[in-house]
């Protein structure tokens, strides 16, 4: 990972991230705020140089393994908090989208890989990044509502209260948009998959797993329609519809079951 100096572009990522967090949190003018958030962008832009740089280098999107799903990942959550931020001024989502991306990034620094140009014949699709690309922004926005959840129990369980009405409303907008491209990602890959090897859906173990996480996520909107009243239900499915999305992302890797799944990301 060294040749393309990746470990200097996350830290001064992770620099701008963490600087402009706090300048943004702990800052008593709006000035100090918004240099904070300037630096967020600044961080931001650094992170967008890198995978253009590796994309060039690499002459392929780096889309293949699974750290450099990481890097998506990292690239799409504070994104996601920068707008939320603006729209809603949820400083506190910012700073938990913000620590998450960093968080991914860390595993990335500690976890160093070999990139290689190669891409096998499966990948060599125009299928290949759009199906990537919406799956990773789903599953960044359903992290989200994943954080927000969290909040919405500590509050209920530590606190003594309900969950709030605006901790509910914010985590249904962010699952609304991700299931959306959770969608779109799914028959994004089923013509990738008719394409590549002929059929639409195998049932392959990434496959199951991806239509569990869909099903779960669907399951919170019935009950956000049906039972509304509900959101301690609803915060509680949350956390475990992220669960069996994390096992969808790189969970299934590590099943009997996949050993010769198509779709599982080689490590290298």
């Amino acid at each position: 990972m060294t040749w393309i100096n990746f470990p200097n572009y996350a830290l001064l990522t992770i620099l701008g991230w963490i600087i402009g967090m706090l300048m943004n949190a702990i800052g008593k003018s709006n000035l100090v705020k918004q240099l904070g958030i300037t630096l967020v962008i600044l961080g931001q832009l650094v992170l967008t140089l890198f995978l253009l740089k590796l994309w060039m280098i690499l002459d392929r999107p780096p889309m293949r393994t699974l750290g450099e799903t990481r890097l998506w990942y990292s690239f799409f959550l504070p994104i996601i908090g920068l707008i939320t931020y603006q729209r809603w001024k949820y400083q506190w989502f910012l700073v938990y989208s913000l620590l998450l991306a960093c968080l991914f990034l860390g595993f990335n620094l500690a976890y160093p890989e070999n990139y290689s140009k190669t891409l096998m014949p499966a990948l060599q699709s125009p299928w290949f990044v759009p199906h990537v690309i919406v799956y990773i922004f789903s599953y960044a926005l359903l992290a989200a509502s994943s954080l927000v959840a969290i909040k919405g129990l500590a509050f209920h369980y530590f606190k003594g209260g309900e969950s709030g009405h605006q901790t509910i409303a914010l985590a249904d907008n962010l699952v609304f948009i991700g299931f959306a491209f959770l969608t779109l990602g799914l028959l994004f890959g089923a013509l990738w998959a008719k394409e590549a090897w002929g059929h639409y859906w195998t049932w392959d173990p990434k496959e199951t797993w991806a239509f569990l996480t869909w099903i779960v996520y669907l399951v919170y909107i019935h009950i956000r329609y049906q039972h509304d009243q509900k959101e301690l239900w609803a915060l509680w499915l949350l956390g475990l519809a992220f669960v069996v999305l994390l096992v969808c992302w790189f969970g299934v890797n590590y099943l009997p079951s996949a050993a010769n799944s198509v779709h599982v990301y080689t490590r290298d």
